[in-house]
């Protein structure tokens, strides 16, 4: 066997898992949800026998490669540090929604809605996770702690569930992209050796127009949609506490294992104190909510595997391949790293893997094409980004989702997408971005 970090020959047959993942998810989708009209046709799909399925289709891939190394090349893709980091925050974060459930999540959004405009809510959701996004540095951590407030402030505010997570999800997204603390961020810097505050000066050109946008258009629809007065009913001020204290803890820039501990700490002594649950229902409770993530976790334990897989079998090579092949010149090289780290996002469903999997050659282009290191490093995060915020399958959506359905919210993927209003104008930011700069070079 060749050296776990050595790329492997280009193959692109070795790219037919991810192939079968998406005709048999979106197929099935697409029939149930618009051919048979069975309704939550996406969100009944049992997407964890779908990547059993394209795991099985990539282990019978490279017959030279015998099947007890295949089980060796898939534990070093599930044993990655990024994975592990992951599927830990899954399970705290689990227990965090089981500790506060719905009573805390209604006394935040009874809380926002008492002080704000009931039009502007949904706004407010995105503003908090922007900057709780930047201060901790992780979308999922962001994502974990207000999507239970989004919730609550739709089921009283009368917004639509799917707005309300799309919001959250990209300012969630916003965070992950400038974050001098974010994974993606570290790694981008590092691939392409550029200090942290040029790639941020070159990244906020980017991100906070999309930004700005954003904020205007979830504020059009908000007011758009006709949401007038709210009564708000009582509730126990003594519940805000959990999410104060992991807001708090998430705008200082904690690690976010300390903040959700943190939450799940505070909050018991709360609900017991106050009464709100006695000691078995809160046993319950951590069950439920732990219980709760185990489809998420096994879906990033699958596309692990699945990707260690296309990876040794030489797929990546082929879209590395690919890409520097077709594309030229000064906005050809600036696209060409934009799509090879979206690329990478799409069959690894992990920005950060992305990233380093695609630093090095865009390093290479880069140099081939006059781009500066702290260009290209803000490309590798901010396209890695926009896929991140996108994909049905990605951490963000699973646990976004996931959280939602625990406090008794139904929603799929499918559903939120329409409203993932930043990451789809971070990518129009980004491309205005690439054609205005290229050019530029271009004329120079």
């Amino acid at each position: 066997m060749e050296s776990h970090g050595r790329m492997k020959k280009s193959n692109p047959v070795a790219l037919l898992p991810i192939g079968v993942f998406l005709v048999l998810y979106l197929g099935m989708g697409i029939v149930f949800e618009y051919v048979l009209k069975t309704g939550m046709g996406f969100y009944n799909i049992p997407i964890v026998v779908v990547f059993m399925v394209a795991l099985l289709v990539a282990c019978l891939q490279n017959r030279a490669l015998p099947f007890e190394d295949k089980l060796a090349v898939m534990a070093r893709g599930v044993g990655d540090k990024n994975i592990m980091t992951m599927i830990l925050i899954f399970l705290v974060a689990g227990v965090f929604v089981g500790v506060t459930g719905r009573d805390s999540a209604e006394a935040v959004a009874y809380f926002l809605l008492s002080v704000t405009p009931p039009w502007a809510s949904v706004a407010v959701l995105f503003v908090a996770a922007c900057f709780v996004s930047v201060a901790m540095g992780t979308s999922v951590g962001t994502i974990t702690l207000i999507v239970p407030i989004a919730v609550a402030v739709s089921d009283v505010s009368g917004f639509s569930l799917p707005l309300c997570i799309g919001s959250v999800m990209g300012g969630a997204m916003f965070g992950d992209n400038l974050s001098f603390i974010s994974d993606t961020t570290i790694a981008a810097c590092n691939t392409q050796g550029c200090a942290m505050g040029d790639k941020f000066r070159a990244n906020f050109k980017i991100a906070m127009p999309a930004a700005l946008v954003t904020l205007a258009l979830i504020l059009a629809v908000s007011y758009s949609a006709g949401v007038g007065q709210i009564d708000i009913p009582e509730y126990n001020l003594m519940l805000l506490i959990p999410y104060i204290l992991v807001l708090a803890g998430g705008i200082f820039g904690l690690n976010v294992f300390v903040v959700l501990l943190v939450g799940i700490v505070s909050g018991t002594l709360i609900v017991l104190s106050t009464g709100t649950v006695d000691g078995m229902s809160l046993m319950t409770g951590m069950k439920s909510g732990s219980d709760g993530m185990f489809e998420t976790i096994m879906v990033t334990i699958l596309v692990s595997a699945m990707c260690a897989l296309i990876r040794e079998h030489g797929g990546f090579a082929a879209l590395l391949a690919f890409i520097r092949r077709v594309f030229k010149g000064g906005v050809g090289g600036r696209l060409g790293v934009g799509l090879l780290v979206g690329a990478m996002d799409i069959a690894t469903a992990n920005n950060t893997v992305a990233i380093v999997m695609a630093g090095p050659i865009a390093r290479e282009i880069s140099q081939e094409y006059g781009i500066t290191p702290k260009e290209s490093a803000s490309l590798l995060d901010t396209f890695s980004c926009v896929f991140q915020g996108i994909i049905p399958y990605g951490a963000q959506m699973l646990i976004a989702v996931s959280t939602a359905t625990q406090l008794g919210g139904d929603v799929s993927a499918f559903e939120v997408i329409p409203w993932l209003f930043y990451p789809y104008l971070l990518a129009v930011s980004a491309l205005i971005y690439i054609f205005l700069r290229g050019n530029r070079k271009a004329a120079k």
